[in-house]
């Protein structure tokens, strides 16, 4: 859970953005414009800015992933935004369908702000890296090319040294990049929450 001085959402905050992004996925996967949010209705907190990643799954199985690392739109149109997104343009899925919408959960992940991670060496920054708990960006600063994993990765790839060779991967790097060369490094947290099972 968030400790850098992040509030946590509330659960009527989490219920307004999970109703959101349902109602945008509805609509996005139907090819229906998604409207503005209804924001003289919402908590002032969805108002502000936020970052987010929206989270799709089916029967357990990852459906779609897209989010914002930064906060640059106001959290409610966030959620919307990465919700329809997930659904449809994610490189990695063919676009959901209409038909699969009553089998697709969606889970929200609600970000602290990234913070630097100074390190050393590998050696060090496996040290540095809190499984279970931290998100981490790598950002090769010679070619622009980043990524990134929510924490919720670790539980899948538990090992540090794994979790940083598969995010390599994921940047369209070689597995070693993180050992060979330096790299900026990342971290942030999440208040994750989903509809119920």
């Amino acid at each position: 859970m968030p400790t850098n001085k992040v509030e946590y959402l509330t659960p009527v905050e989490q219920e307004a953005l999970l109703r959101l992004a349902r109602d945008a996925l509805e609509r996005g996967v139907r090819g229906l414009p998604i409207p503005e949010p209804p924001w003289d209705q919402l908590p002032p907190r969805l108002r502000e800015p936020g970052a987010t990643f929206v989270t799709l799954t089916k029967h357990g199985q990852l459906r779609g992933c897209i989010g914002s690392l930064e906060p640059v739109r106001p959290l409610a149109r966030d959620v919307q935004e990465n919700a329809v997104a997930a659904a449809l343009r994610d490189p990695r899925f063919w676009p959901v369908q209409p038909e699969e919408l009553p089998d697709i959960r969606i889970e929200i992940s609600y970000l602290t702000p990234l913070r630097r991670l100074h390190y050393t060496s590998p050696e060090d920054l496996i040290r540095r890296l809190r499984p279970g708990i931290d998100g981490v960006v790598l950002v090769d600063p010679e070619t622009g090319r980043r990524a990134t994993f929510l924490p919720q990765v670790w539980e899948q790839l538990p090992d540090p040294a794994t979790f940083l060779s598969h995010l390599s991967l994921k940047m369209g790097a070689p597995p070693d990049l993180w050992l060979r060369k330096p790299l900026e490094v990342y971290t942030y947290e999440v208040q994750k929450f989903a509809e119920p099972e």
